[in-house]
């Protein structure tokens, strides 16, 4: 039975035998910014620190892992919290005797976590410090629309082919989401747009970087998994433009979008459990002024993209509308945000990505190659062809934005 590419998204990712709640765990399939290189826990331990003497070294200090694969993240964080000492001795309890680590994932508990790292099914409320959310948002699923020149109808999905099949028009909700975050195709016939009215106006005021992420496909250096970026897949199930398919006469698809308001809510929710601190979203997406025209829905299996099949067998993804969540969240935490490019946000911490003086190899021959090794795992997480061009979304809750680190956007 053909179900939303929603309903159907839920049940292949994380139903009992869902892709996230059973196997290996992510890390087996495909590779983000966690598994690609330590520089990354190590800029973000620079943050929790610059964050906890921002918050006045409170008595607990959260950190918070939303879509926490098997706890890689956490795990590398909280060992290198515990082998340091006070902040600079400004804080007068050490942060490893404050901070709480917290991994919010569907699956079971794995073995490898110290038991230091709590883990649980939803997000705990009432946080104080860092809610990370890293490549979590473009996994929440989302229903599909194709626009027929009639207007937006849902695409359904048959979750044992990927066979799609256009379905009812979209719901009120649905219908003012894409109305304000996703332009109206031009069809080639019928009417110009979709009941709802004109869906051209200029897109949100966002403090962004030059660019919007990107799209091209290339494998993560130093393994043989790729890195989750693509849109797209190498091959569709479906062509929703074939006349041959399942489409009703008259009304074949002339573009696809994904409905990202079950995204925004998502983020909302997130950011509503923070009482003072920072929910930083890390993902690959676009904005409204640069929308994907056939989407970007594609999946990963074995190190490989592949086409978005929801049989639990893939994991099924599709890129993040930034600037739509990022007003999500900046209603429920009434605070400005940030938006920019991972490269900036990982420089603004300390990850440069350059390379070391040539004339160190002489002096300081081990220290130099030691330099060398970490401006390569730099210069992949802050390569804007790459990782590097990954969205962060900093929103802070009762933090002005002055007080982030410099350069963050």
């Amino acid at each position: 039975m053909d179900l939303p590419w929603r309903e159907a998204m839920a049940q292949a990712l994380y139903g009992a035998e869902g892709f996230f709640v059973s196997g290996a765990g992510p890390a087996a399939h495909f590779r983000t910014s966690v598994h690609a290189s330590p520089v990354f826990a190590d800029a973000l331990l620079r943050l929790i620190h610059h964050l906890d003497g921002v918050l006045d070294f409170p008595d607990h200090f959260d950190v918070v892992d939303v879509g926490a694969g098997r706890g890689e993240l956490l795990h590398a964080l909280s060992a290198r919290v515990e082998v340091e000492v006070s902040t600079a001795g400004a804080a007068p309890v050490p942060l490893a005797e404050r901070v709480r680590f917290t991994a919010v994932e569907l699956a079971p508990r794995p073995a490898g976590p110290p038991e230091r790292i709590s883990w649980t099914s939803e997000i705990p409320a009432g946080i104080t410090g860092l809610l990370l959310a890293t490549e979590w948002l473009d996994n929440v699923p989302l229903d599909l629309a194709a626009h027929t020149g009639t207007g937006w109808h849902y695409l359904l999905v048959d979750p044992s082919t990927g066979a799609e099949t256009t379905g009812a028009p979209v719901s009120r909700a649905d219908a003012e989401w894409l109305s304000t975050w996703w332009p109206t195709p031009i069809p080639t016939d019928g009417p110009t747009n979709p009941p709802g009215g004109d869906r051209t106006e200029a897109a949100p005021d966002t403090q962004t970087p030059t660019g919007s992420g990107f799209r091209a496909a290339r494998p993560a250096q130093g393994s043989s998994l790729t890195a989750r970026s693509r849109s797209g897949c190498p091959e569709t199930p479906t062509d929703p433009t074939d006349p041959t398919d399942r489409t009703p006469t008259g009304q074949f698809p002339l573009a696809r979008a994904e409905i990202g308001r079950t995204r925004d809510e998502a983020w909302a929710e997130a950011v509503g459990h923070v009482d003072r601190g920072l929910a930083l979203a890390v993902d690959y997406g676009h904005l409204r002024a640069d929308r994907p025209v056939d989407g970007t829905l594609t999946g990963y299996r074995g190190g490989r993209q592949v086409p978005p099949v929801p049989d639990g067998s893939c994991d099924v993804t599709a890129h993040v509308a930034m600037d739509s969540v990022a007003s999500a969240g900046e209603r429920v935490a009434r605070c400005a945000y940030l938006l920019g490019s991972q490269r900036a946000g990982l420089r603004a911490l300390g990850a440069e990505g350059g390379r070391p003086p040539l004339s160190r190899a002489a002096s300081d021959p081990a220290g130099y190659l030691r330099a060398l090794a970490a401006a390569s795992a730099s210069a992949e997480l802050t390569d804007p062809a790459g990782l590097g061009g990954h969205w962060w979304l900093w929103q802070p809750v009762g933090v002005a934005l002055d007080r982030l680190p410099p350069g963050g956007s």
